[in-house]
């Protein structure tokens, strides 16, 4: 799917200043939204999860996606598709998935609707609560790129459980149920002073790098042997792209004056595109070029 594309569109068509980040910062109420939908046979299958771990990931990459934008988690609504065959026992482990993965966020209503396969469908919201609130199009030359969580791991769990691996491992377990970066989020958006910029990496660390770089008119140059990862995924084939263009992770990226919480692998320079540096090598790409490779989704 064009999402970029479409994204652009209706950014385009409505002519609004809202839409572009994780969230709609809507400053005159001090709260921040989010919207995320899963969708069976795309971003995900029964076949390799259960109605508990569905439940807890819905709401886990809502979250995350208030985290990069700094401000604080406080409430989520759902709303589920579901086709006849659905039994009563999988909307109560979904939602004790859910309830498990919110901590102190409150789920405070959804709706059901009827469908031929299962929709998910989160709403989240999340106050500013004296914190300042990043945007994409805030990086300036000069700061540090720093990172939180760990990159490629939920990439090759998703590649393990369409190879047919059903045993769960640390991989498995990334892909199935990701940890939103609540502490990294708020030690910088508590701390902060000046403007910065900051995204989760659900759709890769690339992605995320690309967007920011693009949105804020600069180039990131960053240190691939910098970037945190499990060492155990450099086992597997093609693990650098794993870590540079696997997607859900759910990690955060952001460009700082100092570290915070996270951990340094570049830094914002003048110019455009992401330049990786290897060890003996370095390698520039552009917006183009970084989406040529971005993570695909599952499909069945």
């Amino acid at each position: 799917m064009k999402e970029k594309a479409f994204i652009n569109i209706i950014k385009n068509t409505l002519n609004s200043e809202y839409i572009g980040d994780d969230c709609a910062y809507l400053k005159d109420f001090g709260v921040v939204v989010t919207q995320d939908s899963l969708v069976e046979g795309v971003h995900f299958s029964m076949k390799f999860t259960t109605p508990y771990k569905l439940g807890y990931k819905s709401v886990m990459v809502n979250i995350s996606d208030v985290c990069a934008s700094g401000a604080e988690p406080k409430y989520i609504t759902i709303a589920l598709s579901l086709p006849d065959s659905i039994e009563e026992d999988f909307i109560k482990e979904f939602y004790e998935g859910a309830k498990a993965a919110c901590g102190n966020v409150k789920i405070v209503g959804g709706d059901i609707t009827g469908a031929d396969k299962i929709y998910v469908s989160v709403t989240a919201i999340g106050s500013d609560n004296g914190r300042k609130i990043s945007s994409r199009s805030s990086a300036k030359v000069g700061q540090k790129v720093v990172v939180s969580g760990y990159h490629g791991s939920s990439a090759l769990g998703l590649k393990l459980l369409a190879d047919g691996n059903s045993e769960e491992n640390e991989f498995i377990k990334s892909h199935l149920m990701p940890e939103a970066q609540i502490k990294f989020s708020t030690s910088i958006a508590l701390n902060i002073k000046e403007d910065y910029a900051m995204m989760d990496t659900s759709d890769g660390l690339m992605d995320a790098l690309s967007s920011i770089a693009y949105d804020s008119g600069v180039m990131l140059e960053v240190d691939f042997d910098k970037i945190p990862h499990d060492k155990k995924i450099e086992n597997y084939p093609d693990w650098k792209d794993l870590i540079l263009f696997g997607g859900e992770d759910y990690g955060l990226i952001a460009t700082l004056p100092e570290a915070f919480d996270g951990h340094i692998i570049g830094e914002v320079k003048s110019g455009s595109g992401i330049k990786v540096n290897y060890k003996n090598s370095s390698v520039l790409y552009t917006k183009e070029e970084v989406e040529k490779k971005l993570f695909k989704h599952f499909r069945e």
